[in-house]
């Protein structure tokens, strides 16, 4: 299936949940905020939330800063 990751068009297979496109970009366990289709994805449904062909998706990495 075809999203767009962070505005460039990928592919991905499909039945896809958040945490696997994670796993499968490299990013488990990093302090990130996950957005499809405008909307944020709580990390507790990353699970369970599926990836749709043709979904908006952005990741952003949390940076700490003082």
């Amino acid at each position: 299936m075809h999203i767009i990751l962070n505005g460039d068009r990928r592919e991905f297979p499909d039945s896809l949940s958040a945490s696997q496109l994670l796993d499968d970009l490299g990013l488990t366990g990093k302090r990130l905020a996950l957005e499809v289709n405008r909307e944020i994805v709580p990390r507790s449904t990353f699970d369970s939330h599926i990836i749709q062909p043709g979904d908006h998706i952005e990741i952003v990495h949390a940076i700490g800063g003082g």
